[in-house]
């Protein structure tokens, strides 16, 4: 990362008005807590006002407005992969969001960039047509809270209706995966979107619930991942 990039970076962090230690903003930037110090120091010399000391933590005394700097190759080359990638995979929403996002990304290029093109491809053309038709509307559930049923085939061909709360969507693999709050089992429980033969959203809406939640989802997945991970160590010294 270039130190104009880090130092933009750092007033940027610093705008979410929470004191941040230099152990935090050098894990974040991937520099050492030395680099953090001297760049806070040199922010505060040109009149960033920058509160806090080393060992305590940094926040900033009010607002303040850093001009944006301009994508290099890597990090536009980053975008235009990101964009191509949810136009292919992201449903016809934001697909087209994607697509008008590139254009607003390309009128403010410099010369220099204007021209280049990353030769990382997301082609469609092998896509089932109905592959990704619920995604939009469960994107859109998920994000108001929304109940809907699914008429959902296992990999039996069976179908079966469940009502869920849409949580978070998952990209494994090439394959999108709803994570829910499943009613009929009172757990999490994962379909995978290509399965989905059906759809109606309920204009239900669900509350917080403890234990019920994305955070808990992962949490949960955690604990699993460690407990596994133990179990592993166990199983290497029998």
């Amino acid at each position: 990362m270039r130190r104009a990039d880090r130092l933009f970076q750092i007033v940027q962090i610093l705008k979410h008005k929470r004191l941040t230690t230099a152990q935090e903003l050098a894990e974040r930037l991937e520099v050492s807590t030395r680099t953090i110090y001297r760049d806070v120091q040199d922010l505060c010399l040109s009149g960033i006002p920058i509160e806090g000391e080393a060992g305590v933590g940094y926040l900033l005394r009010h607002e303040v407005n850093v001009p944006p700097l301009m994508f290099n190759e890597a990090e536009l080359e980053a975008i235009q992969v990101g964009m191509r990638m949810v136009q292919t995979w992201g449903g016809k929403e934001l697909g087209s969001a994607a697509r008008q996002a590139m254009i607003k990304v390309e009128a403010v290029l410099p010369k220099r960039l204007q021209a280049y093109q990353s030769l990382m491809f997301s082609p469609d053309f092998y896509l089932d047509s109905n592959e990704l038709q619920f995604l939009d509307p469960l994107r859109n559930a998920a994000q108001r809270r929304e109940y809907v049923k699914l008429f959902y085939q296992d990999v039996k061909l069976d179908v079966t209706e469940r009502e869920v709360r849409p949580l978070a969507i998952y990209f494994w693999r090439g394959t999108w995966t709803l994570l829910t709050w499943c009613e009929l089992r009172s757990a999490f429980r994962n379909f995978r979107v290509d399965r989905i033969t059906g759809l109606v959203r309920l204009n239900r809406h669900f509350d917080q619930a403890v234990g019920q939640e994305l955070e808990d989802y992962i949490c949960l997945m955690d604990e699993q991942a460690k407990a596994r991970d133990a179990q592993n160590r166990i199983s290497l010294t029998e």
